[in-house]
């Protein structure tokens, strides 16, 4: 794997910081209008410099995890997305019905957050181990 450059690595633990705190003071609705744009500042952050974080080697296991890594990362940016969304209900106005907009688009961003965070906790044990039997053969 590519090493990311010192401000890289800043950059990258700082969205990471960012997340954290934009949805946990989202749950805990603490200024939710505000934190819900931290968050997104911070998943666009840690997406940009995880995408940059280059495979150069053979192996086709870990470019399939690095793909999954991507897709999780679209997922986080999307929860944001969605967390902007729940935050003013931009996207209300565009459903004939509030009702309907509340079981498909409200508070969503959770599931999603959910399943971004589910994929990255795989996709970075996985690699780890393969980057060590990658090392070892």
């Amino acid at each position: 794997m590519k090493q990311l450059s010192k401000i890289q690595s800043i950059l990258f633990l700082i969205g990471g910081v960012l997340m954290v705190i934009g949805a946990g003071c989202y749950a805990f609705l603490l200024g939710q209008k505000v934190v819900c744009w931290v968050y997104l500042v911070g998943a666009l952050l840690f997406a940009w410099m995880q995408v940059n974080q280059a495979y150069e080697g053979a192996s086709t296991t870990i470019k399939r995890l690095k793909r999954i890594m991507t897709t999780a990362d679209i997922f986080f940016v999307l929860s944001g997305l969605l967390m902007v969304d729940s935050a003013y209900q931009f996207m209300r106005y565009s459903f004939a019905d509030v009702s309907t907009y509340f079981n498909l688009i409200y508070n969503k961003w959770v599931l999603m957050l959910l399943v971004a965070a589910i994929l990255e906790m795989y996709t970075m044990h996985r690699i780890s181990s393969e980057l060590k039997k990658e090392v070892e053969s």
